[in-house]
């Protein structure tokens, strides 16, 4: 599968996901730090990548419709976390991609659980 980390994550992060052999990459890799929500929406939607980010915004699905992404993850993580809970979520979450889809689907990841919001149109298409 293939991913975009938003600019909260770097390298280290990325490398959580190479031994599952995900195509992963990161904002700062393509330079595209600071840019609007809505550019990183398309470019991930151009390039067939899910989103994975700590930003609350996109999990706003009127603005970011899930169904026309190949998925969007936000991270949601307690106030100062620590890097070690950010990445438990993030291995939480490769967990959870080893039964579960997430074209299509938005992801909230919590400690302990992650809610999928998904879209009539989705499930219809199951």
């Amino acid at each position: 599968m293939k991913f975009k980390l938003d600019e909260n994550f770097g390298v280290r992060t990325q490398k959580i996901f190479l031994p599952h052999d995900h195509d992963v990459l990161t904002v700062r890799e393509q330079q595209l730090q600071g840019c609007a929500d809505q550019t990183m929406y398309d470019v991930c939607r151009s390039e067939h990548r899910c989103l994975v980010t700590l930003d609350l915004d996109f999990a706003d699905v009127l603005r970011f419709p899930p169904q026309q992404a190949h998925g969007i993850v936000v991270i949601r993580v307690p106030q100062n976390p620590t890097l070690l809970l950010v990445e438990q979520l993030i291995r939480q979450l490769l967990k959870a991609l080893e039964t579960m889809t997430i074209d299509k689907k938005l992801w909230i990841v919590e400690i302990g659980r992650i809610r999928v919001h998904q879209t009539e149109d989705a499930e219809n298409e199951e």
